[in-house]
């Protein structure tokens, strides 16, 4: 399933987070489990979202492998994001095994091996997201190729979240040929709605979902 042409349909388009842990936030919903995250994932799809990120990265996101093979069993025609620190390509022969669709691949993580990185994971037939921070990382990405490029408005280092970061780069990656998504501190649909005007079509929502009882439903009240 193609991430990209999952995104590429008309109107704002959601890659839902399974996130149990947060390095900001700390616990974020309870039971880190196979099961719960196949049922978070199960909701997320019912409530209209058009893709699944799920964390596998276990020290600092609570994550699992188990927790993303959970949600594909649950969710066989919904695109599946891995979202791990992938720094060597054996990680893409897992995420396949796991039933991964897509890998996040993070630009100020890779540095100069993006492009081999990135031309890996796509060998073997895997959507690829490529994380930026700013303007000479989606330099980067544009070189390496990508198409789905994702701009994370949380500064890595001090974890603030600032939008304006995704405002600033939009002329970089809101082009032709290139899929946009926002990342980290969407909390209304009025962040959407704005974001969507300079040409973003995904938006990865986690943490605000994940703090709620039921993520599902929350997601169809972000939608609402």
């Amino acid at each position: 399933m193609s991430l990209k042409k999952a995104l590429s349909a008309p109107g704002p388009q959601i890659i839902a987070e399974v996130k149990f842990v947060s390095p900001s936030e700390g616990i974020l919903h309870p039971d880190p489990s196979p099961i719960s995250a196949a049922r978070i994932a199960a909701a997320y799809a019912s409530a209209g979202a058009s893709a699944v990120s799920i964390l596998t990265e276990p020290e600092f996101f609570g994550g699992d492998y188990s927790f993303l093979a959970g949600a594909r069993d649950s969710c066989p025609t919904t695109p599946l994001l891995m979202k791990d620190f992938v720094v060597d390509e054996y990680q893409f022969e897992l995420a396949r095994s796991i039933g991964a669709d897509a890998v996040l691949l993070i630009a100020a993580l890779l540095g100069p091996r993006l492009g081999s990185m990135h031309s890996a994971a796509k060998s073997l037939g895997l959507s690829v997201l490529i994380e930026v921070h700013d303007e000479a990382e989606a330099e980067a990405a544009l070189a390496a190729g990508g198409a789905l490029i994702g701009v994370n408005s949380r500064n890595l280092k001090t974890l603030k979240v600032d939008l304006a970061v995704a405002r600033r780069l939009a002329p970089l990656v809101c082009r032709s040929g290139i899929v946009a998504v926002a990342e980290s501190g969407l909390r209304s649909r009025s962040d959407l709605d704005s974001l969507s005007s300079l040409g973003y079509k995904g938006f990865l929502i986690g943490s605000s979902l994940m703090k709620r009882p039921d993520p599902g439903a929350a997601l169809t009240e972000f939608l609402a």
